[in-house]
């Protein structure tokens, strides 16, 4: 259609040009110049219209879309058991008097370390040390009466009965002793074993009753870290598997450890099993009380194709990923890359990585970034300078 306009232009302009010399020749140039100004008109119609027909003559041909790529690679996936779980303590007490009395010393800083026996508290033990001076001194007199009458009975002075009065008035004013001295060593509250100490709950010049808290102490390495899991999980269980703790309050880091325990029975009411975890921890960044994530590594393992999540469209219908492929065009001989969508099965995710159980095969390219813009059959250029690095144990700069 549009040649058939171009032909028709073209005779018009051959026509109106004739037609203007013609006139200009007969001297009518107010005609002449009419007949040439729509000559020219004509003109520029006809190579508008060659245009046109030049531009839909040509194939449309779509510019190549930018995008980042991913290869599908094969790596070993340990089957995992996840859950949450709570930081405990091997051993953890709060720290209190057995006496009561008034605080004399305070042995510790607030959040310090205490060693075994240290030190921690003393009461005033004045009174009891006068008393201890006054059952010393009986006792020694005590002890002289009874070799005296040790001396005596053994030259027949006195009588038995006197002897046995000696020793029952040594071992009262023994035990007296010993009592005293028992109840100046319990003024003093010493550390049961090593850890970490709480802020105090008393100060010197206080008045104390017996069994008043003065400190919590923690033995902060290593910790355990108490979780349930479903009885259905019970038979891959047993202690010695591996074990990989993350927090919130620390991230980007990771604790492993190991299951070192499984409670003897399940609960009635959840149909769980209680487990402990144990990990190491020198530098105490594990605190009892903590919400942490943990991950129990069984023993098998299997071959996993895995990709980056960002790499799938999530639909209703069924999740997909655009794969890059390479093609030649018959006729230049140039190769290119261009976008087949193919439909896949997701498995486990772990980080920013998901698992592909089918769909794909190892060494195959997919976009791993921005698919929702794409479509079947498009041609595209790879360009990963900015792409971003997917990673196992994500740290988002938010979190």
């Amino acid at each position: 259609m549009i040649t058939n306009v171009i032909l028709i232009i073209t005779v018009l302009v051959v026509l109106f040009t004739i037609g203007a010399i013609g006139f200009f020749s007969l001297r009518a140039p107010t005609v002449g110049a009419i007949f040439g100004v729509l000559a020219l008109l004509f003109i520029l119609a006809d190579l508008k219209a060659f245009q046109i027909r030049k531009m839909t003559s040509t194939p449309m041909m779509m510019p190549a879309t930018t995008v980042s790529s991913a290869v599908v690679k094969e790596e070993d996936w340990a089957p995992t058991l996840s859950a949450v779980g709570s930081v405990s303590a091997v051993q953890g007490a709060i720290v209190s008097t057995e006496l009561g009395g008034v605080v004399s010393e305070v042995g510790f800083q607030n959040g310090g370390e205490a060693k075994k026996g240290d030190v921690l508290l003393k009461l005033d033990s004045s009174a009891e040390e006068g008393q201890l001076h006054t059952a010393e001194a009986d006792l020694d007199l005590a002890r002289a009466n009874l070799q005296r009458t040790k001396d005596l009975a053994a030259r027949k002075v006195v009588s038995k009965q006197e002897l046995d009065a000696a020793q029952g008035a040594f071992g009262q004013k023994q035990g007296t002793v010993d009592n005293m001295r028992s109840m100046i060593v319990k003024k003093q509250v010493h550390a049961p074993f090593d850890g970490a100490l709480g802020i105090r709950q008393v100060n010197v010049g206080q008045m104390i009753n017996s069994g008043q808290q003065v400190v919590q102490l923690t033995a902060l390495d290593p910790v355990y870290v108490d979780f349930a899991l479903p009885q259905q999980e019970l038979s891959k269980l047993a202690p010695g598997l591996e074990a990989h703790v993350h927090t919130d309050a620390i991230p980007g880091r990771e604790f492993t450890g190991k299951l070192t325990a499984l409670n003897s029975m399940v609960d009635t009411v959840t149909r769980n099993v209680t487990l402990q975890a144990t990990f190491d921890n020198p530098d105490h960044a594990l605190k009892p009380g903590m919400f942490v994530k943990i991950d129990i590594v069984l023993l098998q393992k299997n071959k996993t194709l895995v990709i980056p999540g960002s790499a799938v469209s999530y639909a209703p219908y069924g999740d997909s990923v655009f794969v890059i492929e390479k093609k030649k065009d018959p006729k230049t001989g140039k190769e290119t890359q261009s976008l087949r969508q193919a439909f896949v099965r997701i498995g486990e995710a772990r980080g920013d990585f998901v698992a592909v159980t089918e769909g794909l095969k190892a060494g195959d390219t997919v976009v791993s970034t921005g698919v929702f813009k794409l479509r079947n059959g498009m041609p595209v250029v790879i360009n990963n300078d900015l792409a971003p690095k997917p990673q196992m144990n994500p740290t988002p700069a938010d979190s």
